[in-house]
């Protein structure tokens, strides 16, 4: 699977399972290189508003990201992912 293929699988998931309002990923591989686990492609930022984190406390926000992707987590299509999880009432 190439580096677009796996952000605009990454992408559909997110958006299928969240409905975000808002949703940015960058690919973070580059900082990682010679890193053990980077195959390209496998290091992503995302940052996503969604009103399905509304009342949540981060911790149960990141998880709802981690359940979204766990497939891709699991086949190690993502090897590391950082998330900035924002509910659209938190946005000025």
């Amino acid at each position: 699977m190439t580096t677009i293929d796996r952000e605009a699988r990454l992408r559909t998931i997110l958006e299928a399972e969240l409905a975000p309002a808002s949703l940015e990923i960058i690919d973070d591989s580059h900082l990682h290189a010679g890193h053990a686990g980077n195959t390209g492609g496998s290091h992503y930022t995302v940052k996503i508003v969604s009103s399905r984190f509304e009342g949540l406390k981060l911790v149960m926000r990141h998880r709802l990201v981690y359940d979204a992707v766990h497939d891709m987590i699991n086949k190690a299509e993502i090897h590391a992912l950082a998330i900035h999880a924002v509910a659209p009432s938190e946005l000025s």
